[in-house]
């Protein structure tokens, strides 16, 4: 099982810690099953940027960045070096540990 702190950019919004987060799991499947409003305009098929995060730390526990989730990150707002898809972000099978994740202003989202 990994531990997933969740940071809030959006005002008003206090830090969630989840410590029963799969292996197998995206961090986008974790925060929705906790009711963490991380949005995923596309169905969680790495087709759009709405899922944008920024993990800030425990990316030894999800697979490199790919092309195309870098491709999408290029198009989200506010980009930057710890920036990465929810839904491109899938728990090690055969891991375990700690993830500090930063969702960054939901209501910033075009078209919210």
């Amino acid at each position: 099982m990994y531990t997933i702190k969740f940071n809030f950019e959006q005002k008003g919004l206090e830090p969630v810690t989840v410590t029963d987060a799969r292996p197998g799991d995206s961090i986008l499947e974790v925060a929705l099953e906790h009711g963490i409003d991380l949005h995923h305009n596309c169905g969680m098929v790495c087709a759009c940027s709405t899922c944008h995060i920024y993990l800030e730390s425990g990316e030894e526990h999800v697979p490199e960045i790919s092309d195309r989730e870098e491709d999408f990150i290029d198009r989200a707002r506010n980009p930057k070096l710890s920036s990465r898809l929810g839904c491109q972000c899938v728990l090690e099978d055969e891991g375990s540990g700690t993830i500090i994740v930063t969702v960054p202003d939901q209501t910033l989202i075009h078209g919210e």
